[in-house]
């Protein structure tokens, strides 16, 4: 990638950021499982630090389960102004190698460094640097994908996590994406790489011989975007300024889930997340919507508008088990739920907490 001419971008993406935060601020806290969340029966994980993701923990887990997987879990609050404070100083660092950065979260983000603004010669030289600093100032660790396009960089990125960097070049980046699994590629969630899966399509290269026809086919208007990332393609910019006209967050959980509480949970989770980035960003909107997606893969969305910007949390909650009680009585299981706030009222602030539909940490 020393070509002028092929664009440089980085994915950096933090490692377990939230959980990493407070093991960096509570060293007896340091090599062991720890959950951000809260451990009451109705609780939910928020985010999983890498020795309890080992027992299968994750983000969106409801913490009753997170315990059966790991009765060592030691469970703290989140502190979001904590972790905003730490993004605001990991930001600053990308500053000083770019002004194209777009922010997908608070501890990831892309960044264009096709122009070498500190002379380091390589991207790669300039992930590593850039790591080093967060290291330094932070005392957390990150992890970064090299590429000459986003799609590519994203994958990159968790290919030696965590504490590493991965570069795709362009003359590897076709190739290497053949041998990946469809389920990994960014833009492919669970339920696309199922039916994926029941085409015969589980890899790049599956994907790959597959034609544009057969993919409009079978995807309507993603066959352009699936047609192109099975070859490595992706032309889309490293946009600083995207505007957000809605935050959403959703989970699919292990299993289909037929218990209100546990349903409920997810929800909770979800509602959160969302409203944890309102917060950040002082961006609040009208308009709550719940989804849900059954076994069958059927999809139902509820509604609700207010007159006013939904601000308070506890509100935001509520809203969202009203609007996911509208489902019961239940006629098959669960397995996905999302919470979306949109219709946004003017903003102030132009820094995102979570990326739609990506769970914290």
């Amino acid at each position: 990638m020393t070509d002028p001419t092929v664009r440089k971008i980085i994915h950096i993406d933090m490692d377990a950021f939230f959980a990493s935060v407070e093991q960096r601020d509570d060293p007896s806290l340091r090599g062991k499982p720890v959950a951000v969340g809260s451990a009451a029966a109705r609780g939910v994980v928020a985010a999983a630090s890498y020795e309890a993701r080992a027992f299968g923990v994750r983000s969106a887990l409801p913490s009753v389960t997170a315990l059966r997987r790991c009765p060592e879990l030691i469970f703290v609050p989140p502190r979001f102004e904590v972790y905003r404070a730490v993004s605001t100083q990991i930001h600053a660092i990308f500053a000083d190698y770019t002004d194209l950065i777009q922010p997908l979260s608070l501890d990831e983000a892309y960044l264009d460094v096709t122009e070498d603004r500190r002379g380091l010669q390589t991207a790669w030289a300039t992930a590593k640097e850039i790591r080093a600093r967060i290291l330094e100032e932070t005392g957390l660790t990150a992890s970064a994908g090299i590429s000459y396009n986003k799609f590519l960089a994203k994958l990159a990125s968790d290919h030696r996590k965590p504490n590493g960097q991965f570069a795709v070049t362009p003359e590897m980046g076709a190739a290497w994406v053949e041998q990946l699994p469809v389920a990994k590629f960014h833009g492919v969630g669970p339920v696309t790489a199922a039916k994926m899966k029941r085409l015969g399509i589980e890899t790049g290269g599956d994907l790959k011989a597959q034609s544009i026809a057969f993919l409009a086919q079978h995807f309507g208007s993603s066959a352009e975007w699936y047609f192109g990332i099975a070859r490595g393609i992706d032309d889309r910019p490293v946009n600083p300024s995207r505007e957000r006209k809605s935050s959403g967050s959703e989970t699919t959980f292990d299993r289909d889930l037929s218990d209100p509480a546990e349903i409920e949970a997810g929800v909770l989770a979800m509602a959160d997340d969302v409203a944890a980035w309102c917060s950040a960003r002082q961006q609040f909107g009208r308009t709550v919507t719940v989804k849900a997606k059954f076994a069958d893969f059927r999809q139902v969305t509820r509604s609700r508008t207010q007159p006013q910007g939904v601000r308070d949390p506890s509100d935001l909650r509520a809203t969202a088990i009203e609007l996911v009680r509208t489902l019961y009585p239940l006629e098959q299981g669960v397995r996905l739920v999302g919470v979306t706030v949109s219709n946004f009222e003017p903003t102030t602030s132009d820094m995102p907490l979570f990326s739609d539909g990506k769970s914290p940490g």
